[in-house]
């Protein structure tokens, strides 16, 4: 069933929709990339995806389908299982007497279509359809996954009530607690709810008991939404199913607790690192989402360009010394440090990290989780995996004085050493350090590089364009240097040379059926400081945080707010976003 180039050519052309100049430039194209012609009228866009199916179709005998507006039966839908129906782009939407049609993208994926054969018991019957429509199928499964949440809810809350009145949860026994966390309504409530949260790409899960209802709260792409209120009666059961699962104590109401457990299956693995916390009405709970095979990152892929990408490249091939990440909690630091030691895992190096949490488990990799309760803390870690000879540490995070100190030295004594400080800019980094009692003698020995980093939400493809006013740009001035910003686009050729404010178009998140707010995913805008020989001068010095950023700027880096400007004036995200994220 393979297109051949020849016969989709004739059929173009044929068509109508494209010239015979057109043509001919993207089979020129098309010979020297190797690709297919059709491909390649689409990327340069002259034809749609849509139209270029719709002729695929026709070539191959078999019929196109649409399923934008389709709304289709969830009972049909969930015989293909989310993440395979999104991996393998394929969506089951119609069952009738004859099998079961399968809209695809690619229907010569035999593999998946005898796995689907097998599992469902039915012939597949194959069509073929666009991008658009396995998108828009896709949302169904969020959409109809709420909705059987709702009737779950609904159907169980009786029962739900009907166990608290039996066994008061603020009065009831260890015994009694482990009984309702393994009622069928309870354990029901706590799997859907966090099969909701990892299909809706939530990265935590806020549980919060109020006087009168308990509220489950969603962080998506870092904004909290909320995503439904349960019987104030579920809270006892929900939160010692939790725990079960965590392994804490089930009696213990009083204190704080910290847990982690984790769901496997054929599709993926996910880790949940667990925190309750004692509040007026209760414990709340948040359980932080780990996908273990959200891996493949490149620096490029998490936003990293020009200069600052180049600066990176430079640092990760020293031998010796300290590349900081710095940042508050959530803006991905660890992120963009397990990308790096991803690019430096070679056979030829020994590679250990000190770890609270191991957030991905990579291989070949020496990692270590601190448990400070047992005296394993981030300073005793790094203190004996030294005697392990490693050739480059990871510390997790270095937040007091003997943890900083084992990290400088250990980059003094032939070690390249990768970790993150909370700080809110990449000059911020040395201060902080001197305020742990580092020398700066020390710090200007040791440290190579220092990235500061937030992340910003992405702007789906339905977004609408715009040029800034005067009183836009007069407004952004105040902010960040608007001249500075347009020369940087200029030189990495985002903009045309004689481009000016006027000229360069933005864009803002506009809603759809595919992206509720506008946005959909994060990047990270970022600032890469390099302690260069001036900058170590200013350290000696004593210079001030401002002094040591204007000599970074003065030598070419580009600051956070600045970067996600240049994103915005790519079309990445907005400009309200970037302001929203830098002024946190």
């Amino acid at each position: 069933m393979v297109i051949k180039d020849a016969e989709l050519k004739k059929f173009i052309r044929d068509s109508g929709l494209v010239s015979e100049d057109d043509l001919k430039k993207a089979e020129s194209i098309a010979d020297e990339k190797n690709q297919s012609i059709g491909d390649v009228l689409v990327v340069e866009g002259k034809l749609t995806e849509p139209d270029l199916k719709k002729m695929e179709a026709f070539v191959l005998g078999i019929p196109f389908v649409r399923l934008a507006n389709e709304r289709i039966d969830f009972a049909v839908l969930s015989l293909i299982p989310e993440p395979i129906a999104k991996n393998h782009n394929i969506i089951a939407y119609k069952k009738n007497d004859d099998g079961l049609e399968v809209a695809m993208l690619d229907v010569d994926d035999l593999p998946v279509i005898d796995f689907i054969k097998k599992k469902v018991g039915l012939k597949i019957l194959p069509r073929l359809t666009d991008v658009e429509s396995i998108k828009a199928a896709l949302l169904q499964y969020k959409k109809s996954l709420k909705a059987e949440f709702d009737d779950i809810i609904k159907k169980e809350s009786d029962a739900i009530k009907a166990i608290s009145t039996v066994k008061d949860g603020s009065a009831a026994s260890e015994r009694e607690l482990k009984e309702i966390a393994e009622d069928l309504p309870v354990v029901k409530i706590v799997d859907t709810l966090i099969s909701h949260a990892i299909l809706q790409n939530a990265s935590d899960i806020h549980i919060e008991p109020g006087e009168t209802s308990l509220v489950v709260r969603y962080r998506v792409d870092g904004i909290l939404h909320d995503a439904m209120t349960l019987p104030k009666e579920a809270a006892a059961g929900i939160t010692a199913r939790i725990k079960i699962l965590s392994n804490l104590k089930l009696d213990e109401k009083r204190l704080p607790q910290d847990g982690r457990f984790k769901i496997s299956n054929e599709e993926q693995s996910v880790s949940f690192r667990v925190s309750t916390l004692p509040t007026y009405f209760g414990e709340k709970t948040v359980i932080r989402i780990l996908k273990e095979n959200a891996r493949g990152f490149t620096l490029e892929r998490l936003g990293f360009h020009g200069d600052a990408l180049d600066k990176l490249h430079e640092a990760m091939q020293q031998k010796t010394g300290m590349i900081l990440a710095a940042g508050p909690t959530g803006s991905g630091k660890t992120t963009t440090l397990y990308t790096m030691l991803d690019m430096l895992n070679t056979p030829e190096v020994n590679i250990s990290t000190v770890e609270d949490p191991i957030e991905y488990q990579m291989p070949r990799i020496n990692q270590t989780q601190v448990k400070p309760e047992i005296g394993m803390t981030f300073a005793n870690g790094l203190r004996s995996l030294l005697r392990q000879d490693p050739d480059i540490v990871m510390v997790g995070e270095i937040r007091d004085n003997e943890t900083a100190d084992l990290a400088v030295n250990a980059s003094l004594t032939g070690h390249l050493v990768l970790s993150t400080i909370h700080t809110n800019s990449a000059s911020g980094a040395i201060p902080r350090m001197m305020d742990m009692g580092v020398q700066p003698f020390l710090i200007v020995s040791t440290v190579k590089t220092v990235i500061a980093q937030r992340l910003v939400r992405k702007l789906c493809p339905s977004n609408e364009k715009y040029f800034l006013s005067a009183a836009e740009q007069k407004a952004l001035s105040r902010t960040i240097d608007m001249n500075r910003v347009l020369v940087l686009l200029k030189h990495e050729g985002v903009v045309p040379a004689d481009a000016t404010w006027d000229t360069v178009p933005f864009y803002k998140a506009t809603k759809s059926s595919e992206c509720e707010g506008g946005y959909s995913g994060r990047i990270g805008i970022h600032e890469v400081l390099k302690v260069t020989t001036a900058i170590r001068e200013l350290i000696l010095k004593g210079a001030s945080q401002d002094e040591i950023e204007q000599k970074a700027k003065e030598e070419g880096m580009m600051t956070m707010i600045e970067d996600g400007i240049f994103l915005a004036a790519q079309g990445v995200t907005t400009t309200e976003e970037v302001l929203r994220v830098v002024s946190e």
